[in-house]
């Protein structure tokens, strides 16, 4: 085991209810759970998203903590939040990193693979 591990979980969900296409908002939210599969605890300090949508266009997220918080988590613990965001166009993608301190001082990230974002209609490409 790694003493300095982080393990994230993403679930992405279109939410119709918060959308209007015909305006070019399509809106998703999110939840993330965070685990501490490392041997010390450590707290998450910030985020970084890189929001991409599919013309391209890219939208940097940085700030402190997740929806308010900064979980300092045991070995074992995790803590789940849910967030969102909204793009142009009805699919795109996200990717991050956390940025955490061990409580032995180091320093560490964990990188967010990135994940699908998409309203779930199919598209006719042309």
């Amino acid at each position: 085991m790694a003493r300095h591990a982080f393990e994230v979980q993403v679930l992405p969900q279109f939410l119709p209810e918060q959308s209007a296409p015909e305006q070019g908002i399509w809106s998703f939210a999110y939840t993330i759970t965070i685990t501490n599969a490392g041997e010390i605890p450590a707290q998450l300090i910030s985020r970084h998203w890189i929001i991409t949508n599919e013309l391209g266009e890219l939208e940097e997220v940085k700030g402190l903590g997740v929806v308010g918080h900064q979980p300092l988590l045991k070995p074992g613990e995790s803590f789940e939040y849910t967030s969102g965001c909204r793009l142009r166009t009805a699919s795109g993608s996200m990717k991050g990193s956390y940025f955490c301190v061990a409580e032995d001082g180091e320093r560490f990230e964990v990188d967010v693979p990135e994940f699908v974002l998409d309203d779930g209609r199919r598209r006719v490409l042309h």
